[in-house]
């Protein structure tokens, strides 16, 4: 283990250790009870397997066989949850042949960020991640399972039922990705397509056409945002069937692991031949191994969010400190779109998540000495599976050269010695900066600050030409407590265009851009937001501001008496009354009032 890595690690370990003890005292707890079928009443009995089949009451009650819980995610609004449809089935039958049964415990909300992008419903979006945890320990709640299987892929989804999971963190649990979808129309001539339409120069026929072709069918988006981020997290953090992340919903395969990931759960649940409680295989190593995973193909940088608040349901405290010292000590070893070419198909052709792993542990950025679902600990993750002739899983070795260098590369020679995240810190706050897509000239811009307070704004003043010069787009009132926390993807083409042209240009924002980060200097997640007295909310057009991710600072160039001197802007009226009502943002006015900073995960259940 690189011993950075592990002072990290150590670290983490000290400053949670007092929740973390009394977390693991409540789990340990739950777990020593009594089966419970056995402690529960007559009545609480018949009501939780009314409507199982005879031979399954008789399988669960009075043989004691094991009875496994399916929460999902399924909706068929989602591309990538579209596939979990007839699942439950295929779950059942499977453990039926394994002696045990299965019910769905519950479903979970799921929305698609990418229907909802620039509209109000994205208001919900981040809160939806609170939701879904809020709705998985109702499902799990009814308290008579085994064991989990979540089945989820998407943004919000992993990081919800994951925090949903770790609040029954005596059960053990098993993810059951679906796979991305096919290939279609290019990531990069997609964006161009964006950018030309952001121009003029097509309309709306030929962007639809464009849109139409990259998103196609089941699965997926194909692009490494946040949901596929997910899955390379979940793949180093031991929560999958190894190799299970990105194969494709129709692939024979497909059903092979799923059926697999039933057994795992089985070999796992408390009787079985390795007892491994999610709450205990997600320790600090394991919290430490997705952030290094994560920093090592420049992944989502909505996980410097969601993975601080899942550490914080296991009871381990996380900050953008560690993610930042941990990248200066993680190698960059994939390039998926949007920071390169390839999208994740050809990721995984490459060797995926099984190679970045091989070759994490290799060099010792990843701790191996952890508990996993499979057999085998980490190093099963390094191996690729795949359907033997007779229809049997297989786990191969993979080549030790990449196979495409373009795309992975070995830790000996990365495409970056660091990983792809930059804290950033000064005057203005702290924010984070996804550096592996942006071109090395771009990462200090100084320039006067153009202030803004809705993304629509931004927009507009494009269309009217008005920002054909260097400046610092400031988009403020955009954090979780003013309207919760949108990601602000329609700002990407426009201010793509502008750079394109030659301009110096950066956005600094108390709003999310995600996994769609790209090659536009972006500090991001400013924190404290303006709406809690943040600093950013001082900023006045025309000031000069300072984006340094090479030095790691974000600042106004204001004399600092000038700046202490200065009161935060207070929000339009008008955008605190659309933030609070409409499309259901009514139901999520508690939310808003009680949630925390980005930094501390924007949770709102604390």
């Amino acid at each position: 283990m690189k011993t950075p890595i592990a002072e990290i690690t150590a670290r983490i370990r000290d400053r949670s250790r007092p929740l973390r003890e009394g977390y693991l005292n409540r789990l340990r707890t739950l777990a020593a009870r009594p089966r419970s079928a056995d402690r529960m009443g007559c009545a609480n009995v018949a009501h939780a397997f009314a409507a199982l089949p005879g031979s399954d009451k008789l399988r669960v009650v009075a043989e004691r066989a094991p009875n496994l819980g399916i929460v999902t995610a399924y909706n068929d609004m989602l591309s990538a949850h579209q596939p979990y449809e007839n699942w439950p089935a295929l779950i059942r039958d499977e453990a039926r042949r394994q002696g045990a049964t299965a019910q769905v415990a519950g479903g979970v909300p799921a929305m698609c960020d990418g229907v909802t992008q620039g509209l109000p419903g994205m208001e919900l979006s981040l809160f939806s991640r609170d939701s879904i945890a809020m709705a998985t320990a109702v499902g799990l709640t009814h308290d008579v399972f085994d064991g989990a299987l979540l089945l989820g892929v998407c943004d919000k989804i992993v990081p919800g039922l994951l925090i949903g999971a770790l609040h029954f963190g005596h059960l053990p649990c098993v993810f059951v990705p679906a796979g991305p979808m096919s290939s279609g129309l290019s990531n990069s001539a997609k964006a161009k397509v964006r950018e030309q339409y952001a121009q003029g120069l097509v309309g709306r026929a030929e962007l639809l056409a464009a849109e139409s072709a990259a998103y196609h069918g089941a699965g997926t988006c194909t692009f490494y945002g946040t949901a596929n981020s997910n899955q390379m997290l979940l793949e180093a953090m031991g929560l999958h069937v190894p190799g299970a992340a990105f194969v494709h919903p129709h692939d024979g395969l497909r059903e092979a692991l799923t059926r697999e990931a039933v057994r795992a759960l089985l070999a796992i649940r408390r009787g079985g031949a390795r007892f491994t409680p999610i709450g205990e295989l997600v320790d600090e190593r394991c919290i430490v191994n997705a952030m290094v995973a994560l920093l090592a193909t420049g992944g989502s940088t909505n996980h410097l969010i969601h993975w601080v608040a899942v550490a914080r349901a296991a009871g381990i405290v996380i900050d953008w400190t560690d993610f930042s010292d941990l990248s200066a000590q993680v190698p960059l070893l994939a390039r998926v779109y949007p920071n390169g070419k390839a999208d994740v198909n050809q990721f995984q052709a490459a060797g995926g998540p099984g190679f970045v792993i091989r070759e994490l542990l290799a060099a010792g950025c990843l701790h191996g000495d952890v508990l996993t679902v499979a057999e085998g600990g980490l190093a099963a993750y390094g191996r690729l599976p795949r359907q033997a002739d007779d229809g049997r899983l297989q786990w191969q070795d993979l080549p030790a050269e990449p196979i495409d260098a373009d795309i992975v590369r070995g830790a000996a020679a990365p495409f970056s010695p660091s990983g792809g995240l930059k804290l950033l810190a000064g005057n203005l706050g702290r924010a984070v900066m996804k550096v592996s897509a942006v071109p090395e000239d771009r990462h200090v811009v100084e320039a006067p600050a153009r202030v803004f307070d809705s993304q629509a704004a931004l927009q507009q003043a494009f269309e009217r030409g008005e920002l054909e010069y260097d400046f610092v787009a400031v988009v403020r009132f955009q954090g979780p407590r003013a309207n919760g926390m949108p990601e602000l993807h329609k700002l990407t083409p426009p201010l793509a265009v502008l750079q394109d042209r030659g301009w110096r240009v950066a956005l600094v924002t108390d709003g999310r851009m995600s996994g769609a980060s790209g090659k536009v200097p972006a500090a991001i997640h400013v924190s404290p937001e303006v709406l809690g007295g943040g600093p950013l909310g001082k900023v006045r057009s025309g000031d000069l501001l300072r984006v340094d991710a090479v030095a790691g600072t974000l600042d106004a160039l204001v004399p600092p008496e000038d700046w202490a001197a200065r009161a935060t802007a207070e929000r339009p009226a008008e955008l605190a009354e659309d933030a609070a009502h409409g499309l259901g943002r009514e139901l999520f006015g508690g939310m808003r009032r009680n949630v925390r900073s980005a930094e501390e995960g924007a949770v709102t259940w604390l």
